[in-house]
């Protein structure tokens, strides 16, 4: 049985969301066709004080919804040409979020959160939706278990100028997916 994520469930401290969900599906309904991805790697993103979130600038009309309700979506453009998907996770007036890097559907790895967005056609039309109430664009926990064993925890990508949390292990990925990148990469 699928269940679709609460709003509880992103209410929780930012880092045990962004473990928790990895093995969880992300799903986007297109035109009445529903596709689900096996969220494979995200980043977790925690407040004010992160200087690699959005949020340690202040509260500005494009970061205001990080400051909103847990389990909303902060959907921005990065470079001018890719979006990126967030939900945003803790409790409302702290900017907390988890950020969707790479999902699998059907046997392929979508790796990176431009392509996935590209993939599921996420756009900025998409910002500040409610991703708990299985409309557009929602996550699921399908039964699945990982075992913490599996999960590798990371540096988080992209955020060098954040100094110490730069280094901060907030990036989770199945470790599966991790090796079978590796060797992409190498290829």
């Amino acid at each position: 049985m699928n269940k679709v994520l609460s709003q509880q469930y992103f209410s929780r401290p930012t880092v045990q969301v962004a473990r928790s969900l990895i093995g969880k599906y992300l799903v986007r309904s297109i035109d009445g066709r529903a596709i689900a991805g096996k969220i494979i790697e995200v980043e977790a993103y925690v407040g004010p004080q992160d200087k690699a979130c959005h949020a340690s600038k202040g509260r500005t009309k494009r970061t205001d919804v990080l400051f909103g309700p847990p389990g909303q979506s902060y959907v921005y453009l990065i470079y001018g040409m890719y979006h990126c998907l967030n939900v945003v996770t803790e409790q409302e007036e702290f900017p907390a979020a988890v950020l969707i890097r790479a999902i699998e559907v059907d046997g392929v790895l979508i790796d990176g959160p431009g392509r996935l967005c590209r993939a599921l056609q996420i756009d900025r039309s998409l910002n500040r939706i409610d991703l708990t109430t299985q409309e557009f664009l929602w996550f699921e926990d399908r039964g699945g278990r990982i075992v913490q064993g599996q999960i590798a925890s990371l540096p988080r990508i992209g955020v060098d100028y954040a100094g110490v949390w730069a280094m901060k292990l907030w990036r989770f990925r199945l470790q599966a997916a991790l090796k079978a990148g590796t060797r992409r990469n190498r290829e």
